[in-house]
């Protein structure tokens, strides 16, 4: 409640300190000095750092608790003019790595003329010591663009842009973001993840560009094909497009055919007729799959004469490794031997990793090159725990580069079709996960004459990208695929196991048995399932098995991201019972999410430029690189208000985070089904509750439970587990793959 004194006034002086800022809306609270006098102000103060000069307009109000305080309805900043000002602008974390101490080292030297040399001349920072020219120039680079992002972000005021929405833009556009912003601001619906068609039609509705504009219109439905793509298909279907396209843009239909057939001839779509019905390509990923195929046949026209005695030396490596394989699994091996192309898959318990061992110490006896490879960085990790062989991430085998303007569809990897992998045989597990994009690069990176082996399980969900790459292989029968179907003794003692394959084939789970590692326990209301998984986690767990890690070693799995058993709110709950508030470990909020010093949390997106450090026990940098990736898992080891969250991810890689950066990383207590994939912990639980079937399918559950080594724990309701495994229906994707497979010559 606030008491208005009714009269504008104009008032300026230094920002002293922000008290608060909200980064998505630029809601900020800061104490200016006036004269000597500190004022509190508020309002929406967008690019504002300590240090600098302010003039302000608004008015004086007297908030019912905090008292007097100066309401800012527009403001106009200037670069501070004092040595004082100048030192704590610098150091306020305008520029990373420079803090207070440097700050007033360069302050020191240069006085009142530190900003002018840095705008003009920051070579001139080398004659201090501990500057070298390459920091001179990276502080003057800096320092530039974030005088461009605050011009940016006040210019822009009047479209309503949020500052992070506006960062964003300036990322991609650099200086001629308002430029684009005011004279083609569709681009940002298409460019810009965050920004929707809805939000770019606000802005050059603004700019008076009319609602029957043929640029609208194109953009409109590309925007419309790329979102429809989003959700895993490669192509729509032209009714379903021209229907979304007509209600995104509120046209009459004869103009989006128009647009369709000008973006046809403009080459920015593909038109096909399939089985006699037309759909509509996005031009890259049609001409992916098209490759893909190609690929896979040329690879899989190799067939390579045995140079053993395939059955002697099966005999040897039983022998050698202590094993005995069934005839499914020597066939897999042979294939991968002789065979261009092979695909292995099978569920848990059916032998995958022995087979892979296997193959490993034949291929080691007939010397030749291997590689091993995962989506992720878990997944990874797992082959070479279960191996004893290095295995990298797709990402990093295929070497990406470093591109500051690289987007999801213009990653370039330094291994290509003119530099190849150097290896005769590739084996790639986790194949569900692979999506169209990524299945293209792998296959750039190969020549006719090395093999591939994709091993993986088609009843797991599907990847998050577009494609549905393993199945369509698979479902083509264009290429040698071997199925492991037989449980193997050992796996049969595990009820995750047992319970994996039965809810496979449609039958319910047994559970609660003596001595058995697969439970579940009745809840009927939502806050009881709650307050049971929290129970569990902080209590019961822990006090039976007694070197539990309750942090790394259990993983909350929620279908849904919403409501009080999704996971933004089992995050929070979980939060406040394994990782109080204390002060003695800091913490920062950013959009409602409280990011605290030993928090556990999840890159949620690809950032192929996000750079990383390894360390020695000792702190020395023994390795570095670039690149995070969805689905990484690390704990919160540092918060400095100046540079931002310091992350130690699984692998033991150092990321720092600035602020702005937060979009990418969430609490991950409880992480969802989907991005589990690729992932294996020691205790899963599962809470289960009332839901829209669509979320609550057969292969949800089934890829939850086969994410656990050690132990399932479901809470919920026993009918809801029921009704996932009836549920069998698989949302259709649309794909092309299974297409070009069976119609090449």
């Amino acid at each position: 409640m606030e008491q208005k004194n009714e009269k504008t006034e104009n008032i300026e002086g230094m920002v002293d300190n922000i008290i608060f800022q909200n980064e998505e809306n630029g809601y900020t609270i800061l104490n200016l000095n006036s004269n000597g006098e500190d004022i509190i102000c508020i309002g929406t103060l967008v690019g504002v750092h300590p240090g600098e000069e302010l003039q302000l307009i608004g008015e004086y109000i007297t908030h019912h608790i905090y008292g007097k305080q100066f309401k800012v309805t527009s403001f106009l900043p200037s670069t501070p003019k004092t040595t004082r000002g100048i030192q704590k602008f610098l150091g306020s974390g305008l520029i990373r790595g420079v803090g207070e101490r440097l700050s007033k080292k360069i302050v020191d030297y240069f006085g009142a003329d530190t900003l002018k040399i840095i705008e003009k001349n920051p070579i001139k920072l080398a004659k201090i010591p501990g500057i070298s020219p390459n920091i001179a120039k990276i502080i003057g680079d800096q320092y530039q663009q974030k005088q461009e992002l605050r011009d940016i972000m006040i210019a822009s005021g009047e479209f309503s842009i949020s500052p992070s929405m506006v960062l964003k833009i300036y990322e991609k556009y650099k200086e001629n973001a308002l430029s684009i912003i005011k004279k083609d601001p569709y681009c940002l619906a298409m460019d810009i993840s965050g920004i929707s068609f809805i939000k770019a039609d606000e802005i050059a509705i603004q700019q008076g560009i009319e609602k029957e504009n043929p640029n609208r219109i194109k953009t409109g439905i590309l925007f419309a094909l790329n979102k429809f793509c989003s959700e895993g298909h490669t192509y729509c279907p032209l009714n379903i497009l021209q229907s979304k396209a007509i209600e995104l843009l509120k046209v009459d239909s004869i103009l989006v055919e128009n647009a369709l057939m000008t973006l046809q001839s403009e080459k920015k779509i593909i038109l096909k007729i399939y089985e006699e019905k037309s759909i509509i390509f996005i031009k890259n990923l049609y001409y992916q799959e098209q490759d893909i195929a190609n690929r896979l046949l040329a690879l899989s026209s190799l067939i390579k004469s045995e140079e053993m005695n395939f059955d002697k030396e099966i005999v040897e490596t039983e022998s050698a490794l202590n094993i005995t394989l069934v005839q499914e699994q020597k066939d897999a091996i042979k294939s991968a031997l002789t065979s261009g192309v092979t695909i292995i898959t099978g569920g848990p318990g059916t032998g995958k990793t022995t087979t892979i061992n296997a193959l490993l110490h034949m291929l080691k006896k007939q010397n030749e090159d291997f590689l091993l490879a995962a989506p992720t960085g878990r997944a990874a990790k797992r082959i070479t725990e279960s191996t004893g062989e290095e295995a990298k991430t797709i990402h990093r085998l295929l070497e990406i580069t470093f591109n500051s303007k690289s987007t999801l569809s213009k990653l370039s990897f330094n291994r290509n079709i003119i530099n190849p992998l150097e290896t005769d045989i590739l084996i790639l597990d986790e194949m569900s996960m692979i999506d169209v994009s990524l299945m293209y690069s792998i296959l750039q990176a190969l020549k006719v004459g090395q093999r591939i082996v994709l091993i993986g399980d088609t009843d797991q969900l599907p990847s998050i990208g577009s494609g549905n790459v393993l199945r369509d292989i698979i479902q083509s029968e264009k290429l040698k695929v071997i199925r492991l179907v037989q449980i193997f003794r050992q796996a049969q003692k595990s009820a995750i196991v047992r319970n994996a394959h039965k809810i496979n084939h449609g039958e319910y789970p047994v559970s609660n048995e003596q001595g058995t590692d697969f439970f579940f326990i009745a809840r009927n209301i939502k806050e009881d399932v709650r307050n049971t998984i929290i129970d569990l986690i902080s209590n019961r767990l822990p006090a039976k098995y007694k070197n539990i890690d309750i942090v790394k070693d259990i993983q909350v799995l929620a279908p849904m991201r919403k409501g009080i058993l999704g996971v933004k709110e089992l995050n929070i709950a979980l939060q406040n019972t394994l990782n109080l508030k204390n002060e003695e470990k800091s913490e920062y909020e950013h959009k409602e999410t409280i990011y605290r010093v030993g928090d556990k949390v999840m890159q949620t997106k690809n950032n192929y430029n996000t750079p990383w450090e390894l360390y020695s026990p000792s702190g020395l940098v023994i390795d570095e690189g670039v690149g995070v990736y969805n689905g990484d898992n690390g704990i919160i080891i540092d918060i400095n208000k100046n540079l931002g969250i310091v992350v130690m991810f699984d692998d033991q890689k150092i990321v720092r985070y600035e602020f702005n950066q937060l979009d990418e990383l969430e609490l991950s207590y409880t992480t969802t089904i989907h991005k589990s994939q690729g992932s294996e912990y020691p205790i899963v639980i599962i809470p289960l509750f009332e839901g829209p079937p669509m979320l609550l399918s057969r292969n949800l559950l089934y890829t939850a439970v086969t994410r656990a080594k050690k132990m399932v724990i479901i809470v919920g309701i026993r009918e809801t587990v029921n009704r996932m495994i009836d549920n069998n229906k698989e949302v259709q994707r649309y794909t092309s793959l299974m297409h070009h497979l069976t119609q090449s010559l």
